[in-house]
């Protein structure tokens, strides 16, 4: 199969789909790989490394979704590249269409095969190709957050961690997940007093095991969140529902209920946030000012640490790139269950549930879609 791989070109998303280590394992599996020129450049990886790998470089991404059975990307493709898509072509990439209809249409306008990461589930419930992202994202969350907390960058001037004889800020996340625990470890390590608010008491419980006790945890209702809101230096909303629009936990008056120039940070944004005040935000304009607090709703947060997050990235795609490249998609989704429920999109018939239900649109069964 011919692989390719084009630039991303969101705003400030540095990250690419391939590293040359990749690349190398589908060459070596008989594939061919077309990356466009530059590429790598923003995670540190040369086309002379790729070209080393044994891939082609392409001179514009034309050239590559022109010529690709399967595109493999990091990022949604965004508006300038959805007619460069074709029917029967795999898109293999970060999809989050429960919050994007134009992008949705788009792909069932032209009959694209499209394999959303963050929906590939394991029958544990793990999801593979979304988990080193959440990683980062929930790492992330915290760093920026404490930078935007101090006073030059409109919060009010706290340090994350205090010193001694001045208490540490309050960090509230909500949600106990992939992203809410590293958000929680890193925020402990700097020292903040940390509160996380999860649905599910079992979950908790391993949070309190697991870090030892050293952050306080709330089964998550209306009143605990507004309590706990209320008194956030720090929130961060981290809640995640797989492939579905994230659920509004956190209200406007809520929000509006928080101390004058804290900060939240929305990292269910790509989902369409679980904070009510929270709109998509770039790395080149982050945040916004709303009832005093301090707004941080950047879509691609991993893309500010490409380096990290392209690795982590390729590691968890290949095996299922791989099998993709191998099979193709019909036998590849019907012979790996997790990978069949990556499935969003498949020759213009929308095949996860979630999505059509957070869209309201029609939902075929991929076993109909792929058999019609």
């Amino acid at each position: 199969m011919l692989i390719g791989v084009p630039t991303e070109i969101k705003d400030h998303e540095f990250r690419v789909a391939l590293t040359p280590a990749n690349t190398h394992e589908y060459i070596a599996r008989g594939n061919q790989v077309l990356i466009q020129a530059g590429a790598g450049a923003g995670s540190g990886f040369t086309d002379a490394e790729y070209a080393a790998a044994g891939a082609e470089i392409a001179p514009d991404a034309e050239r590559v979704f022109g010529a690709a059975d399967m595109i493999l990307k990091v990022k949604e493709p965004v508006e300038v590249e959805y007619n460069l898509l074709r029917p029967g072509q795999i898109l293999f990439t970060y999809l989050h269409l429960a919050a994007d209809l134009p992008l949705t249409e788009a792909l069932m306008r032209n009959g694209v095969r499209a394999v959303a990461y963050e929906t590939v589930q394991m029958p544990s419930g793990v999801l593979p190709l979304l988990t080193p992202m959440s990683e980062v994202a929930g790492r992330m969350s915290v760093q920026v957050g404490a930078h935007h907390l101090e006073k030059a960058y409109g919060g009010s001037g706290l340090l994350l961690g205090g010193i001694p004889g001045v208490p540490p800020a309050n960090v509230v996340i909500v949600g106990g997940g992939v992203v809410g625990t590293n958000a929680a470890e890193i925020a402990l390590g700097m020292g903040a007093n940390v509160t996380i608010i999860d649905l599910s008491l079992d979950r908790l419980r391993y949070l309190d095991s697991v870090l030892h006790g050293r952050l306080h945890t709330l089964a998550s209702n209306r009143d605990n969140i507004a309590s706990a809101v209320r008194d956030a230096d720090l929130l961060i909303g981290a809640v995640l529902l797989p492939g579905a629009r994230a659920p509004m936990l956190v209200t406007e008056p809520m929000v509006a209920s928080m101390k004058p120039a804290s900060v939240l940070v929305d990292v269910a944004i790509d989902q369409g946030g679980c904070i009510a005040t929270a709109h998509p935000t770039t790395h080149s304009e982050p945040t916004y000012v709303k009832h005093g607090v301090v707004h941080y709703c950047v879509t691609n947060m991993p893309g500010a640490v490409p380096r990290t997050s392209t690795i982590g990235l390729g590691n968890a795609t290949l095996p299922f790139g791989l099998q993709l490249a191998e099979l193709g998609l019909p036998a590849a989704a019907t012979s790996n269950e997790a990978l069949g429920k990556g499935v969003n999109v498949y020759d213009g018939k929308l095949t996860q549930a979630a999505v059509a239900e957070a869209l309201g649109l029609p939902y075929t069964p991929l076993v109909e879609a792929i058999g019609a």
